[in-house]
């Protein structure tokens, strides 16, 4: 017989004698407050050995769920054995930290920081690369979920990188992006801003202040380009507008003179309004249209997109506002109950209509 057969036996036999009075004290056949059955007696009902019973009751003091008081006997005092504090770690991936950003920030650590739970920040400067990278980072750190805003809309194929997010280890929610190439396919879990909705309300406020010929101005190399474009293109459709030259460029080259040329190009056409996608645009547009004797709004309305700087300007700007702040927050919220019940919580998919702040640009009465 070899040495370590009675060892293993003896291990055997106490922790499932351990496991069967833990499953009695959960299932409340020993309520909390009641009192065990002795040494002896439990010795006797078992078959097993005095020293098996004690070293069984001896987990259950370590575990919390009972205590020994010397001459009374053992007591129930938890059903459910204390579990040690983990802190919850939440990696959040945004391309950077300035524009935009910081109030999206501001809005996951609202709701994580009540929740004890600890954020992890990485910026991926819009680099899939870097992104890549910083998950890895992120990953192999042990977090337990993620927040993301993916580059999707420069891969050739969103749809196979959404898939990827999807196997990954952790649960993960992204922020402001959603595979939308795949349709119903998708199965991704997103809170995102709802930009069509967002310039189709601003096309109808200016169609509401009279205009008709309403141009748009757009940065093609934004990942909401498409969906301003679309939103855009349902409001002309809607309100029955004629179709007018777009100025549409990529954001480094907005430059004074590709600004001037673009308020040529609407002035030629007859536009009255533009939407201007985003605020850099509009700013460029405001001083391309005082240098050709232009008068906002006057002359031409303007509407941009973002509200971060149109507040400051020159003339204050008239800006569809993406709520931030709330999509940080549920956001945070979806992945908190993600990880809370798995599986049995219903794939979140939500969109979030931006409001529209009126400013001087627009000719309307001032509303914030």
């Amino acid at each position: 017989m070899r040495d370590d057969v009675p060892i293993s036996s003896r291990e055997l036999k106490f922790r499932a004698l351990a496991a069967d009075l833990r499953r009695g004290i959960t299932d409340g056949t020993w309520p909390v407050g009641s009192k065990l059955p002795t040494d002896e007696s439990l010795a006797a009902e078992t078959g097993m050995s005095i020293s098996t019973v004690r070293r069984a009751y001896d987990e259950l003091v370590a575990g919390g769920l009972v205590e020994r008081r010397q001459g009374a006997g053992t007591f129930v005092t938890s059903r459910v054995p204390p579990a040690p504090p983990k802190q919850i770690v939440i990696g959040v991936i945004v391309p950077h930290t300035t524009l935009y950003y910081p109030r999206v920030l501001r809005g996951i650590e609202a709701t994580l920081g009540p929740a004890r739970a600890r954020t992890v920040v990485a910026c991926s400067n819009y680099d899939p690369l870097a992104e890549r990278a910083a998950l890895a980072r992120l990953l192999a750190d042990g977090v337990s979920g993620l927040l993301l805003v993916p580059s999707l809309h420069e891969l050739s194929d969103p749809v196979a990188r959404g898939e990827e997010l999807r196997r990954l280890p952790v649960p993960v929610v992204l922020i402001e992006r959603r595979v939308a190439t795949a349709g119903p396919a998708d199965a991704m879990e997103y809170v995102c801003t709802n930009h069509e909705g967002g310039a189709y309300e601003a096309v109808r406020h200016l169609q509401g202040l009279g205009h008709r010929r309403i141009g748009l101005l757009l940065r093609t190399d934004g990942p909401t380009a498409a969906s301003i474009v679309s939103g855009y293109e349902w409001a002309l459709s809607a309100f029955g507008l004629p179709a007018v030259p777009r100025e549409l460029d990529r954001m480094a080259d907005w430059t004074p003179r590709r600004a001037d040329r673009a308020v040529r190009a609407f002035r030629d056409a007859g536009v009255t309004a533009v939407l201007c996608f985003g605020e850099y645009e509009a700013l460029a547009l405001l001083a391309a249209a005082e240098r050709a004797g232009l008068s906002v709004p006057e002359n031409l309305a303007v509407v941009a997109y973002d509200n971060e700087l149109g507040e400051n300007a020159e003339i204050p700007l008239t800006s569809v506002s993406p709520p931030k702040f709330q999509i940080g927050q549920l956001a945070a919220r979806v992945l908190l109950q993600r990880l809370r019940f798995g599986e049995d919580f219903p794939v979140h998919q939500i969109r979030l209509r931006p409001r529209l702040v009126i400013r001087a640009s627009c000719g309307a009465a001032t509303r914030q």
